[in-house]
C-alpha cells in the first residue's frame, strides 16, 4: 500500500485529511500544499462516489469520515434551515456529478509559499 505519511502519526494524519476532505466539501475549494491536496483528492472522490451511491450504507459511511460540521444556514418560510457537511455532500454535490465516472477535483498550481517554499495548489471540484 503506497501513501504518502506526511510527516505525522497515523492517528494525526487521518483527522487532518478528515479536515481538508470536510473543508473541500463545505467550501468546494481549499487551498493546501501540493502532496496534502493530492492525498486529499483520493478521499474526497470516495465521498463523491459514496455520495452517488445515496444508499443508507453509503450515508453511514461517509458520515463516519466526514467531520459533522455547518455547511450552510439558511432561511426558508420563517424557518430556518442548518445543513451539514453531509448533507451538502449527498444533495448537492452528489447530484451534481451524476453521469461523471471519477474526476470530481482539480488541482491548479500556484505561487511557493512564503518562508519555506513549499508548493502550494487550489484543489477545487470541477
Amino acid at each position: 500500500m503506497s501513501y504518502r505519511k506526511l510527516g505525522r502519526t497515523s492517528s494525526q494524519r487521518k483527522a487532518m485529511l478528515r479536515d481538508l476532505t470536510t473543508d473541500l466539501i463545505i467550501n468546494e475549494r481549499i487551498v493546501t500544499t501540493e502532496a496534502r491536496a493530492k492525498e486529499v483528492r483520493s478521499t474526497a472522490e470516495k465521498m463523491i462516489t459514496l455520495g452517488k451511491r445515496g444508499d443508507l450504507h453509503a450515508r453511514r459511511q461517509a458520515a463516519a469520515f466526514v467531520r459533522n460540521e455547518v455547511a450552510s444556514v439558511r432561511e426558508e418560510n420563517e424557518e430556518i434551515v442548518i445543513e451539514s457537511a453531509l448533507q451538502k455532500l449527498f444533495s448537492d454535490i452528489a447530484p451534481r456529478y451524476a453521469d461523471r465516472q471519477g474526476g470530481y477535483t482539480r488541482i491548479l498550481k500556484t505561487e511557493p509559499r512564503r518562508g519555506d517554499a513549499a508548493p502550494m495548489v487550489i484543489l477545487e471540484l470541477v
